[in-house]
């Protein structure tokens, strides 16, 4: 697929690495020719640099010949008008802006054709925002996920000495609890996948990934055994954009308190935000201040600045004072890889956060929906099994019979509408029907074109 990036800063740089890393024809324009040139030396891209409103630009960087335009630079104004010139000028199929201002982003007259032409808006900060609250919602889980519009969770967890999972196989797990509705898709030991398999047994600090259906989500997390404390108590560290959506959603859930060093945004937030939510102005990674507000009383801290240096002291200090749990939003993917699953529970990058948003557009096939992890190494994919059992390679067929890339593996089905949805964890004997959306676990990504090819269908269906 020929790719076309506008922005090469942070999302652009890591939505580049993404889509490069899988065979893709991908051009970046920026106006600063030294990011293109180190974008250019560590990946497989071509750089272009420039204005990307202006048509001649566009076309320089092959706009003409392009699937795909994403816009992804700080300013709204500059990736939607950027969509509407790669519309109206080139045609090109399907474009993707990266949109902050609410305005925008519930409009559907000016991101549709007759407006802005946008197909599809992201927003690493909403997405961030919405991360962080699933992991409030779920705090024994690592990453949290939906599918099929959440009727279908994948939840990766971290095993504790304690959990019941630990030093059983998975058989053994399964039938200590015959009334939970779960698959095991993958288990990490010391950062390494090993085999997923009945016999499989799991120790504790293993990494697992469980498939579940959306009721028995929290069942299942009771029954792998990780202590389960709501979260009542949030202190935030940033008062940006993310802190302040974060602060706002967790109005009447927890109690929280929000540090902000600049004495005019700390004015802004504490009149924007209830009277019985604490606003103080001072350096997240003041131990004096952390100290005297008793942040080892908190069940979670959350760095949400914009600097990614100061995110990882201020965390790791909260959590040498006694915070329960502590999470950092971390830009640069090198120090996410060093610093996930260490004294900061969990290293949350803005970037992967929206990459699945943009990964469903490029899959070919009936895919629904894409998540990334393992820091981008592996995928989650959810595809819809279309047309009968002579134009399909799914449909009609037993799960015995569907060849998948070594390693990949079934997750789940989803099946019907409305109140006949059923979540079925799938036997070897399980027939695939039209329309099921089958969810599937890859550990690799250099897996992922084998896989799309499944759910394409034959020429011959109309």
């Amino acid at each position: 697929m020929r790719i076309i990036i506008l922005g090469a800063g942070r999302v652009g740089e890591s939505v580049a690495e993404n889509l490069a890393s899988e065979a893709n024809d991908i051009t970046v324009i920026d106006p600063k020719p030294e990011r293109l040139q180190r974008l250019e030396d560590r990946l497989e891209l071509r750089g272009v640099p420039g204005n990307g409103i202006q048509p001649s630009v566009l076309r320089h960087a092959g706009a003409e010949d392009a699937d795909m335009f994403v816009a992804c630079t700080p300013l709204d104004e500059t990736n939607l008008v950027a969509c509407k010139i790669a519309h109206d000028v080139f045609g090109i199929p399907t474009r993707i802006a990266r949109i902050r201002s609410p305005e925008f982003k519930q409009s559907e007259t000016l991101l549709g054709h007759e407006g802005f032409a946008v197909d599809r808006a992201i927003c690493p900060e909403d997405s961030v925002t919405r991360t962080i609250h699933q992991l409030i919602e779920y705090p024994e889980a690592l990453q949290v996920l939906q599918f099929s519009r959440g009727r279908a969770y994948l939840v990766a967890v971290r095993v504790s000495a304690r959990s019941a999972l630990a030093g059983h196989t998975i058989a053994e797990f399964s039938q200590q609890n015959p009334d939970l509705q779960f698959r095991v898709v993958a288990v990490y030991h010391r950062d390494q996948e090993t085999p997923c398999v009945s016999g499989t047994r799991v120790q504790a600090g293993d990494e697992v990934f469980v498939l579940v259906e959306r009721r028995q989500v929290r069942a299942a997390l009771r029954a792998i055994g990780n202590a389960d404390q709501p979260v009542r108590r949030v202190m935030i560290a940033g008062g940006g954009r993310v802190g302040l959506n974060l602060a706002r959603s967790l109005v009447g859930r927890c109690e929280v308190k929000l540090i902000e060093s600049n004495r005019q945004r700390c004015e802004y937030l504490a009149a924007e935000l209830p009277v019985d939510m604490l606003v103080l102005e001072g350096d997240g990674s003041d131990e004096e201040l952390l100290t005297t507000e008793n942040v080892g009383a908190m069940d979670l801290f959350v760095a949400v600045t914009s600097d990614d240096e100061d995110n990882i002291l201020s965390s790791m200090l909260a959590k040498r004072l006694g915070a329960k749990r502590v999470m950092a939003l971390i830009n640069r993917r090198a120090y996410a890889d060093m610093l996930q699953g260490s004294t900061i529970d969990i290293a949350i990058s803005p970037a992967h956060a929206v990459i699945g948003e943009l990964l469903a557009h490029v899959r070919r096939g009936a895919v629904a929906a894409v998540h990334s992890l393992r820091r981008g190494t592996a995928e989650a994919l959810e595809g819809v099994a279309r047309g009968d059992a002579k134009t399909s390679h799914l449909v009609g067929r037993r799960i015995d019979q569907i060849r998948l890339p070594e390693g990949a593996r079934f997750g789940a089905i989803v099946r019907g509408e409305g109140d006949d949805v059923q979540v079925l964890m799938p036997h070897h004997d399980t027939v695939i029907e039209t329309d099921d959306h089958v969810i599937l676990f890859l550990p690799h990504k250099r897996m992922v074109r084998e896989v799309e090819r499944l759910f394409q269908v034959r020429a011959t269906f109309f």
